[in-house]
């Protein structure tokens, strides 16, 4: 089955913990601090792969959690790394987050990759805490917590041509003959209930990655019949097809409102070369009337308007060759060389006060992960962190805002007591 979005859950490795430990040793009563630092947590990265061309593998698998660093060891033996976990994804993949609704990455390139999160640093060791003047400190540092994020994928599929038109006008059926792709085919409307990819091939030299759009109807760009999310398959392809249903009772109007849904989702699709092509020519009615259907649609601008039969194979390979010659002719398709990497946008350092029932509550990025970064237990840890805090001004910020002796103060899942 064709699958074109999915909703997953990612979360970076969390950073090993350091170590508080001493050398310890025969003959040496005084070994000094060698607690190892800990290992960095596995980063998420995204990394398309040009075999893939849909998101079914996310139907069995919406969590992924890369591997935690491990923790730091006696004798300065620092922890292992964790593995990053990369996910693979179809060239034309669009990322999201599912919270903010940003994009953080339009993936289109065969091996490009994108981090989405980064693992936690590895906490420090005891070895990093000695000084002149404290040479046997109790202190160390848990790893740096883990990132995780709500992702939303969409594809868009990539192709040089993409066939539109109302349903049953036979693009399922030309796609069929020009290429090895084996769409359902059947005579009733909404046959194709999701886009197809096929590759024809012209010559020794010259091939067309074709894109079978399923069949557009009127409020198409509000989602009727699904339209919207089959919209954005044809943003990236650089000519259109469009294909006239000879048996329709107005093929004149069914090109106008297919034009117009297009700029109506889009402005840039009203804007793409466009091969106009009449089918089932192979039927008397349709042969008939097609010298009034090709004098209108020249009224309306199509300047070589072409008749075909999916079905019997006329006109097909010119259709094709002049698909091919707008082709050479588009401008070149802008590719995002550089992919982002996911920076938060607000200082880190930055924080504020809230009042809760029975003290205060200290939100910011840079206090929250020192405390899931500090042993509790060891008095060297805790008197780090109070120095930290006084360096952020949150220590100055409570007392201004009337905290008091006792009064309990929140900073991410800790509980601490406030003593001036």
């Amino acid at each position: 089955m064709f699958i074109d979005e999915a909703l997953i859950y990612v979360r970076s490795g969390k950073g090993g913990d350091g170590m508080m430990h001493f050398h310890r040793e025969k003959y040496v009563s005084r070994g000094g601090p060698d607690g190892g630092d800990g290992g960095r947590g596995g980063d998420i990265v995204f990394e398309v792969i040009p075999t893939l061309n849909t998101l079914s593998a996310f139907r069995q698998k919406q969590r992924f959690i890369a591997e935690d660093g491990r923790g730091g060891g006696p004798n300065n033996m620092s922890g292992r790394y964790g593995k990053e976990l990369v996910i693979q994804v179809p060239p034309g993949t669009l990322i999201y987050d599912s919270d903010s609704g940003e994009l953080l990455g339009d993936l289109v390139g065969a091996g490009q990759k994108l981090v989405v999160c980064k693992g936690g640093r590895g906490g420090r060791g005891s070895q990093h805490f000695a000084s002149p003047s404290n040479q046997a400190p109790r202190t160390a540092e848990r790893g740096e917590p883990a990132e995780e994020r709500n992702l939303k994928l969409e594809l868009k599929l990539i192709a040089d041509v993409g066939l539109v038109g109302v349903p049953n006008a036979g693009k399922s059926s030309l796609l069929a003959a020009v290429s090895n792709a084996k769409p359902k085919i059947a005579n009733y409307p909404f046959t194709t209930l999701e886009p197809n990819l096929g590759v024809a091939d012209m010559d020794a030299e010259t091939s067309l990655v074709l894109a079978d759009i399923p069949g557009l109807i009127e409020g198409a760009h509000r989602g009727a019949g699904l339209g919207d999310a089959f919209l954005r398959h044809i943003q990236r392809t650089r000519v259109l097809i469009h294909l006239l249903d000879g048996l329709s009772e107005d093929p004149i109007s069914d090109f106008s409102q297919i034009n117009s849904e297009m700029a109506l989702f889009d402005k840039h699709l009203a804007e793409k070369t466009q091969v106009v092509a009449l089918n089932k020519m192979d039927l008397p009615d349709v042969r008939q009337r097609w010298p009034k259907i090709k004098k209108e649609l020249q009224k309306r601008g199509v300047e070589e308007p072409m008749a075909i039969s999916a079905v019997t194979g006329e006109g097909v390979r010119d259709l094709l060759w002049k698909a091919v010659q707008a082709l050479r002719e588009a401008p070149e398709p802008e590719v995002e060389e550089k992919i982002p990497t996911y920076r938060p946008e607000e200082d880190p350092r930055e924080f504020h006060l809230e009042t809760v029932e029975d003290g205060w509550r200290v939100h910011g990025a840079a206090i929250e992960r020192a405390a899931e970064m500090t042993y509790w237990e060891y008095e060297g840890s805790v008197r780090r962190f109070q120095r930290l805090m006084n360096a952020l001004g949150i220590e100055d910020a409570l007392r201004e805002a009337g905290v008091e002796e006792g009064d309990t103060v929140y900073i991410g899942d800790f509980e601490l007591e406030w003593r001036d």
